[in-house]
């Protein structure tokens, strides 16, 4: 069975990737704080911080075959009210996490020989959007990570994708869905008039974990009802 690491696994995708795995794989998840649904589920939990915890005190499979790292930010505001500090935690979050997370497992994945690490960008990367500039920029980070990672690592068997939603009736997002109006116009601003789940994206990601993925790397695959690509 393979060992799968699931940074984020408290909700949202996170979540929904660990229910969907938790009996197929050995998971370890890794999530700020826990959840009833995170509890009901066969998986080895740890409650960290990953910006700030230290990864050494979580004694990890000596192989483990995925890394999923699904914390992320949607701060929007105008420009002109951006500040340093909202761009460098953007950053850290969607970025510098990864990058720590990467750097810890990458022996491990290493052992596997056929290992999978998934990671998450967004529509606003590849298409701009009015108040995402700090979100689109750290996003458009992991895209260039996903990519150098795959070229660096293809040679040791370790794939990197990431899958880039656009918005998914998740907590991060509730603020934007909070109403019917606002729901019903997000649903409408995609071609395929509705916004995305939580399990759908999750799907995706099993899929980019799973052997039938095994010749896939360096890619950013939308998941986003049409939105990157489609004009009606």
């Amino acid at each position: 069975m393979k060992n799968t690491v699931i940074i984020g696994c408290g909700k949202g995708i996170g979540l929904a990737t660990a229910q969907l795995l938790s009996e197929k794989q050995n998971i370890i998840g890794i999530s700020r704080s826990s959840s009833p649904e995170l509890q009901n589920l066969n998986i080895e939990f740890h409650e960290m911080d990953v910006i700030s915890g230290n990864l050494d005190n979580i004694d990890f499979p000596e192989v483990i075959d995925g890394l999923v790292y699904a914390p992320g930010t949607i701060n929007l505001k105008p420009f002109n009210r951006l500040t340093p500090d909202d761009f460098r935690h953007d950053f850290e979050v969607n970025v510098l996490g990864a990058v720590k997370c990467i750097q810890k497992l990458l022996p491990n994945l290493k052992k596997s020989g056929n290992s999978s690490i998934v990671l998450y960008s967004s529509v606003a990367a590849k298409l701009g959007m009015p108040f995402h500039a700090s979100v689109s920029a750290s996003k458009n980070a992991v895209e260039g990570l996903t990519k150098s990672l795959a070229a660096e690592y293809a040679a040791q068997k370790i794939r990197v994708n990431a899958i880039a939603p656009s918005l998914t009736d998740t907590s991060l997002a509730s603020q934007l869905l909070s109403t019917p109006e606002k729901r019903e116009a997000s649903s409408k601003r995609h071609p395929l008039q509705r916004i995305g789940s939580a399990e759908e994206i999750a799907e995706m990601t099993a899929f980019l974990l799973s052997d039938q993925a095994s010749w896939i790397t360096g890619q950013i695959f939308g998941v986003d009802g049409g939105m990157s690509n489609i004009r009606l």
